[in-house]
């Protein structure tokens, strides 16, 4: 008697795919694939639960979309299908996403606890440190994922773990407005953060919760609540390129991603509140290339698109967005350890701050 499964997708601005199954022996039968989708002509369902029947449990995501493709195309090529297959609101890696969370290889959002933490105030550095040490402990399954909101008290820029120094930063302007430069361990742009000025959450997830999806998919993902959230506060945005957020009145925030050893993700999204863009323009160089774009050269301009849109004082904001992640996930409040918080200084210590790490791209 094999093991009865079942696992749901849901496309991130598309729709959801579920997969009922008997397991056996390490093979998939009984295969029915269902949803909310579109799918034409109606034969192609048939079609595509044949082709998931006798299939290897550990077969990749990748290889479960190419055989389905495979057979899609060939039945049509056989004239089994009348016309050629149309999928809607969702694909055949959609369909293979929902195959590997039936077999527990993928897991969704609910399928985890959240513990969101609130340390308050940290130095720029130690933050980025904690990133790192957060990932590495669920890694290491000392920890389960985390959600939390970064605040600070002095200003930092937040280069990319590839991004070159001098290229990014103008070292005069950045000594002169005190504002100290951190590299991260994540890749992406450059991070202008004041008191007040910006949005910036951390969110570590198990690999298993972006099982099988490409950077992109995995950046849409894991910001599709994000977008949720805004429209909560009035702002109706999408996604734009590989890791940005837009609003129709321009980009509003960008993400970032490392992936560590042993299964963890971080992720971490930086929203303009309302930025200072003349002291942003001295100290970013490339910020001075994109800005100047768009005509923002006055001393009196500020980027603002969160605070323009929402007309919510910052704390708000941050407070109806963490709601919708309480209401959206199973969280519960919780603190960092003291070792925790101890290896994070530590960490900035030795290497966020230390100037062979900070200009190791010069």
């Amino acid at each position: 008697m094999g093991e009865i499964v079942h696992g749901e997708y849901k496309v991130p601005g598309g729709k959801l795919v579920a997969v009922d199954a008997v397991l056996t022996d390490g093979r998939l039968g009984e295969v029915s694939v269902s949803g909310d989708f579109f799918l034409d002509p109606d034969e192609a369902l048939a079609v595509i639960d044949r082709t998931l029947d006798g299939m290897l449990a550990e077969t990749p995501v990748g290889e479960i979309a190419r055989q389905l493709d495979e057979s899609l195309g060939r039945a049509h090529a056989d004239g089994l299908l009348g016309v050629p297959v149309t999928m809607a609101g969702f694909d055949s890696r959609a369909v293979a996403m929902a195959v590997r969370r039936a077999l527990g290889r993928s897991t969704g959002w609910t399928d985890h606890t959240f513990t969101y933490l609130d340390p308050g105030p940290l130095d720029p550095a130690v933050h980025a440190a904690l990133d790192e040490v957060l990932g590495r402990e669920l890694a290491a399954g000392r920890r389960g994922p985390t959600f939390r909101f970064w605040q600070w008290e002095h200003p930092a820029v937040i280069i990319g773990s590839f991004q070159s120094l001098r290229n990014e930063v103008d070292a005069e302007a950045a000594q002169r407005h005190g504002i100290q430069v951190v590299r991260r361990v994540s890749g992406g742009g450059a991070m202008f953060m004041e008191a007040g000025n910006c949005i910036t959450f951390s969110l570590v997830v198990p690999e298993t919760l972006v099982d099988g999806m490409s950077y992109e998919a995995s950046y849409a993902f894991l910001d599709d609540w994000v977008l949720t959230a805004l429209a909560e506060v009035g702002v109706q945005a999408q996604y734009a390129g590989l890791n940005d957020i837009a609003s129709p009145a321009g980009k509003i925030a960008g993400a970032a991603q490392k992936r560590f050893a042993g299964g963890a993700v971080l992720h971490h999204v930086t929203m303009a509140y309302d930025i200072d863009a003349d002291k942003m323009l001295q100290v970013l160089r490339i910020g001075r290339e994109k800005l100047s774009d768009k005509g923002t050269k006055s001393a009196n301009k500020r980027v603002d698109p969160v605070r323009s849109q929402t007309h919510l004082p910052r704390d708000e904001v941050i407070a109806s967005f963490l709601a919708t992640f309480r209401r959206l996930f199973p969280v519960v409040d919780g603190q960092l350890t003291a070792d925790e918080l101890g290896r994070a200084e530590q960490l900035a210590r030795e290497k966020f701050t230390n100037p062979e790490w900070t200009a190791r791209v010069p």
